[in-house]
């Protein structure tokens, strides 16, 4: 049967003191929204709802930049998840299938959880998905059992002391076809303190009508919501945990893990090296044997097989390295390609430029890639040696096994073999530095007497 995906994303998320909106707040470089989505993914579903509210403009291209096939339903008014659900019944008017209903703001949910979910409603109308507590919290609903049946969802203020001993709590997931989930929508009520319609009152509405209602469980940790910037610099802590051993336990050597800090889409492969104090931003890919040393900051970049980054080095998106190739220190790499065995060892940018095979970039050489308004490339060949302290001037190319002497402003190609030298003649002045010292100190000393 199909599955329609709604994500409720419309709160404004108070406590975060922010005015972005709580659910683009980044876990691990991505948004919360983006975590919540992916997990979602797993489904493989028919259609993806995000139900925006504050700030939906922003929530809007963020779903569409994770997902182009995403559409979004505005909640003008947040009157309750259960009214946040129910904006999206013109959209799914007609769909034959199941919803599953998911936070924005619970971005370590499982798909196997969901999996579990949606196998769970093959058999019953109404599934909710909850976690036991290890200790009392007035802070989450209960959920009353009668052996697999759910009974009804009763919050910790409207609870007998009996239900408030109940560890079996709510985490607000839901799943349920589609037409039944709408028919018990227009049935909620918001004659509660709080003058909202909740969701969680679906169940007890289909116990009525004796449909089948039951609850499944999960781990707490799946649960996690974020509603504080406390919150969300614990979920991250708890995110780059959980990376960090799972690259660990697939054969990555991390020389102290604590200190990397990984994104959400880090790829790295078995027997690569990572020292410490390395910073993984979105979209970076490290293939196995490689070895990024300390304090690097990697983004947007692919590291071949055998090849050695840093230390203290930058990979910006677009940096494109093949095997074998050496990135030093306080170098710079910038939507670039480098060829198999390229070196550039320190202190250079190479930004729009392609690198070609076993070339050799000095200390202090600068692509000149950008003229105030457009981009230019630089185009270097196989063997080549760029002299330490050269500056090209892009447009511009180096041809195979081609060389520039230190210190020059390349502004024309350079033919394969080729010696280019491009610096002003040396002029040299006898006994003028002596003069000029003693002018110098002259002058310092007037302008001390004189203050």
């Amino acid at each position: 049967m199909s599955v329609a995906l709604i994500i409720l994303a419309a709160g404004k998320g108070t406590r975060m003191k922010s005015d972005l909106p709580k659910v683009l707040h980044p876990i691990a470089g991505a948004p919360m929204l983006h975590h919540a989505m992916q997990t979602g993914a797993a489904l493989d579903p028919a259609r993806t709802i995000v139900v925006a509210g504050h700030g939906a403009d922003q929530v809007q291209a963020a779903a569409l930049a994770h997902d182009p096939a995403v559409e979004v339903v505005i909640q003008e008014e947040q009157l309750g998840t259960g009214h946040a659900v129910d904006q999206v019944r013109a959209a799914l008017d007609g769909f034959e299938g199941d919803v599953v209903v998911l936070f924005g703001d619970t971005p370590f949910l499982q798909p196997e959880t969901l999996t579990r979910m949606v196998q769970a409603r093959r058999t019953h109308d109404v599934v909710v998905l909850g976690f036991d507590i290890a200790a009392v919290q007035p802070r989450y609903g209960r959920l009353v059992m009668d052996g697999d049946r759910l009974v009804k969802i009763v919050e910790y203020k409207d609870a007998t002391e009996d239900e408030r001993g109940i560890r079996f709590t709510n985490s607000g997931l839901i799943a349920c076809e589609a037409k039944t989930l709408f028919a018990l929508l227009s049935e909620v009520t918001n004659n509660n303190a709080s003058g909202e319609y909740y969701l969680t009152a679906v169940p007890e509405l289909a116990n009525a009508k004796g449909l089948k209602v039951t609850a499944i469980k999960c781990d707490e940790a799946e649960t996690l919501g974020i509603d504080s910037r406390t919150d969300l610099a614990g979920a991250d802590a708890i995110f780059q945990a959980r990376a960090r051993a799972e690259l660990l336990d697939s054969g990555v050597t991390m020389m102290a893990p604590d200190t990397v800090y990984l994104s959400f889409d880090t790829v790295i492969g078995r027997d690569a090296l990572i020292e410490p104090n390395v910073v993984f931003g979105p979209a970076v890919t490290v293939e196995s044997g490689a070895t990024i040393r300390a304090f690097s900051h990697l983004e947007g970049c692919h590291v071949s097989r055998g090849a050695i980054v840093g230390p203290y080095a930058r990979l910006r998106p677009g940096a494109e390295l093949a095997e074998d190739v050496r990135v030093g220190n306080f170098v710079e790499i910038k939507n670039a390609t480098l060829a198999e065995g390229a070196k550039v060892n320190h202190l250079s940018y190479i930004g729009d430029a392609s690198v070609g095979a076993a070339s050799n970039i000095g200390a202090g050489t600068i692509t000149c890639n950008y003229d105030g308004v457009m981009k230019h490339r630089t185009e270097i060949g196989a063997r080549a040696f760029i002299g330490s302290n050269t500056m090209l001037v892009a447009p511009v190319s180096v041809g195979d096994e081609a060389m520039t002497g230190s210190g020059s402003v390349i502004t024309s190609d350079v033919d394969d073999g080729a010696l280019a030298i491009a610096r002003a003649p040396q002029v040299e002045k006898p006994g003028m530095a002596r003069k000029l010292f003693e002018l110098l100190k002259a002058k310092k000393a007037r302008q001390s007497r004189g203050s």
